[in-house]
């Protein structure tokens, strides 16, 4: 008679690694539990299992976040103002903003960031207020072109609203826009009663590539 042993595969580490869930608005999003407070969440754009707290977006007692649950990390607004200085200027839709400037049905004249009239929040369309100066054509002015969150479509010719301008670029006569003077708004959230963070896919995936950059510094220094 011969005799069998059964084995049993047993998961190793698995009840040590902790799974992360992904925001259905924006899936480049991950959420993990918060290690040190049941009620909280920590968001990052990275894996990593537990997130490094000085890499993350923030964090949130609800989900999805709202300005009320959400506290964001200050260290990843500078990265994301450093990424968007380095590659604002390649973005597509921020490419195809300026070139309205050399068109001659372009868009009025944006002005320098800071002068600028912001309509009066509330209206229907969801969009911002109109540009400083008024009239039709902007072609050979030059001026300002605003980087904005994806979460609030906003109507051609419009600026956003403040909360969701990330930055300004100046643009020359001929649509070209000006490498080396983006600008941070000061202004941006993260969370609004719009949504979170939503960046052009190219944007989306130069930030992403930035934080993993500073992962890897940080395992280097530990």
């Amino acid at each position: 008679m011969m005799l069998t042993t059964r084995f049993r595969v047993v998961p190793t580490l698995r009840s040590a690694v902790r799974s992360f869930t992904t925001l259905p608005s924006n899936p480049n999003i991950k959420v993990f539990p918060h290690p040190n407070d049941p009620k909280s969440y920590i968001l990052s754009l990275l894996p990593t299992t537990p997130p490094p707290p000085t890499l993350s977006i923030g964090t949130t007692t609800a989900l999805p976040p709202t300005p009320q649950s959400f506290t964001t990390n200050p260290h990843f607004l500078s990265i994301l103002n450093s990424v968007l200085a380095e590659h604002a200027y390649s973005d597509p839709g921020l490419q195809s903003q300026a070139q309205a400037f050399a068109s001659p049905a372009g868009f009025s004249f944006l002005p320098r960031p800071g002068s600028r009239k912001v309509g009066k929040k509330g209206s229907d369309t969801g969009a911002g207020g109109a540009s400083a100066e008024g009239g039709a054509g902007g072609a050979g002015r030059g001026g300002w072109v605003h980087l904005s969150d994806e979460r609030t479509p906003v109507d051609f010719g419009r600026i956003a609203w403040p909360e969701d301008i990330f930055g300004s670029v100046e643009v020359d006569g001929q649509g070209k826009m000006i490498e080396g003077t983006f600008q941070g708004s000061g202004t941006y959230r993260v969370v609004t009663n719009q949504g979170i963070l939503g960046l052009s896919p190219f944007l989306m995936e130069r930030l992403v590539a930035r934080f993993k950059e500073e992962e890897a510094k940080e395992k280097q220094k530990a």
